[in-house]
């Protein structure tokens, strides 16, 4: 299985400096991941890095907690697209789907995806927070809402992804979406456990480690 293919190198630590962000986009293009995932500030310096490689550059919006105003995160997200993105990865409001209000979970989840267009969206729902039944609900909220992706966790809250929540995810959603797994993936063995369960994408803080 060629796995670099699955991955997005992800930098999001806010101590990051450009030096740590440049050696990302050198190792992805060197090993031919499918992305290098930053903070929108980020954006123009990695687009510019990834030019012409095929590594597509990814950022994360609403990030880490989710819980901006859509307003705001539609803003983050139209920005980062114009400076380059052609990945977003965009936070739910996860007090909202708590909340069960489903219909506010969805139309900020919309006003990203509108806001992104033409890049791809995926939704981190953040399992480690949720009952079964909410990652259940997320993961179609976030397909009703035309996103591309539903993704596991931003990595900075109490767990990150699961075998089981990833199979959820993806019982939850039709063919058309895609899951990415993200948040403590640190082996070749857990990275190909949880492809096999169904995801599509991993979402890793150092895709050297699973080569």
């Amino acid at each position: 299985m060629d796995i670099a293919k699955k991955i997005d190198h992800t930098m999001l630590k806010a101590e990051a400096g450009k030096d740590s962000i440049l050696r990302y986009c050198e190792e992805a293009k060197a090993n031919h991941f499918a992305s290098v995932c930053v903070n929108t500030s980020y954006v123009p310096l990695v687009a510019k890095a990834l030019s012409g490689s095929g590594v597509k550059t990814c950022c994360v919006v609403g990030f880490p907690l989710g819980a901006m105003s859509t307003k705001a995160k539609a803003f983050e997200a139209k920005q980062a697209v114009a400076d380059g993105a052609d990945e977003v990865d965009m936070v739910i409001q996860i007090g909202a789907l708590k909340d069960k209000d489903y219909d506010y979970v969805r139309e900020d989840i919309k006003a990203v995806v509108e806001a992104s267009k033409p890049a791809i969206v995926k939704v981190i729902i953040e399992t480690c927070l949720l009952t079964k039944e909410e990652i259940k609900k997320a993961s179609a909220l976030s397909e009703e809402a035309g996103a591309d992706f539903v993704k596991t966790s931003t990595g900075f809250s109490t767990g990150g992804a699961t075998v089981e929540d990833v199979k959820l995810m993806k019982e939850s959603v039709s063919d058309k979406m895609q899951i990415k797994a993200s948040g403590g993936i640190r082996s070749r063995e857990f990275a190909e456990e949880l492809l096999a369960a169904g995801a599509d994408r991993l979402g890793v803080g150092n895709g050297l480690l699973l080569l």
